[in-house]
């Protein structure tokens, strides 16, 4: 799915690498951001995602950079590296048969780029052969898709998924649901209660819309930055293949 500006250098398969834990502990924008603001306001809300502004601490989350995502008992987290600039893409949390995936965007100043990012992915899904069903959800507007897929018998079946967004200050944070908890209200609640919990941590860089913000794996001092500034966009969203896998069990 084009749903943002690639690098050549972004083809390469994902490489995940997977942490077990056990308790708690395409089209990019023209025009950068013009820097941070001295002062941004956050309206105040009763759950997140949220703004590294308006938490204390790390608390239990696990520091990923640009994410803190939470621990939660019995779940596995995949950073999903791109092989060919060791950029960590994004985080996905298994948990209970289903997952979450999330990556955050720097977002325009002044406004949310969701409503935008939304139909851009419908349009996407449909042209693939799939479709997608825009709905309200617990984080505002969602989109139910059924994703093209190539069954083992070579024939096209579909298989569901959620996209929920948020937009924050300055930033935008994307989660895709799939596994059982897309379909299965009661299911999708233990990854919509983590979704509502990460904290975004944009730093003060001056960054142009959409552009992917940089995590690091679990225990990393800092984030792995390309140098070619294009290998920092997302790449295209490829839900229907997985790279291979380093576990690491904890």
């Amino acid at each position: 799915m084009g749903l943002f500006r690639r690098g050549a250098a972004n083809d390469a398969a994902a490489d995940d690498a997977v942490t077990e834990i056990d308790t708690p502990d395409e089209v990019a924008e023209s025009v950068p951001d013009e820097g941070a603001p001295e002062n941004v306001l956050v309206p105040e809300r009763d759950h997140g995602p949220w703004d590294v502004s308006e938490v204390d601490g790390l608390g239990t989350r696990v520091d990923l950079g640009s994410i803190w995502l939470p621990g939660v008992v019995g779940m596995e987290l995949r950073m999903e590296i791109d092989k060919a600039t060791e950029v960590v893409s994004a985080a996905a949390v298994n948990l209970d048969g289903s997952a979450l995936q999330v990556q955050a965007f720097a977002a325009p100043r002044t406004e949310g780029i969701w409503d935008e990012i939304r139909e851009e992915i419908a349009e996407s899904i449909v042209k693939q052969g799939g479709s997608a069903d825009d709905l309200p959800g617990p984080f505002g507007r969602e989109l139910l898709a059924r994703l093209p897929v190539r069954t083992e018998e070579g024939r096209t079946g579909h298989r569901p998924a959620r996209f929920v967004g948020a937009d924050g200050p300055r930033w935008f944070l994307r989660g895709v649901i799939t596994g059982r908890a897309a379909v299965d209200p009661e299911a999708a609640r233990a990854l919509e209660a983590v979704f509502a919990d990460i904290v975004v941590d944009r730093g003060q860089e001056a960054r142009a819309p959409r552009d992917l913000l940089a995590l690091r794996l679990p225990g990393q001092s800092a984030p792995v930055v390309p140098q070619d500034p294009e290998a920092r966009q997302a790449s295209d969203l490829d839900l229907l293949r997985r790279g291979p896998e380093i576990t690491e069990i904890r």
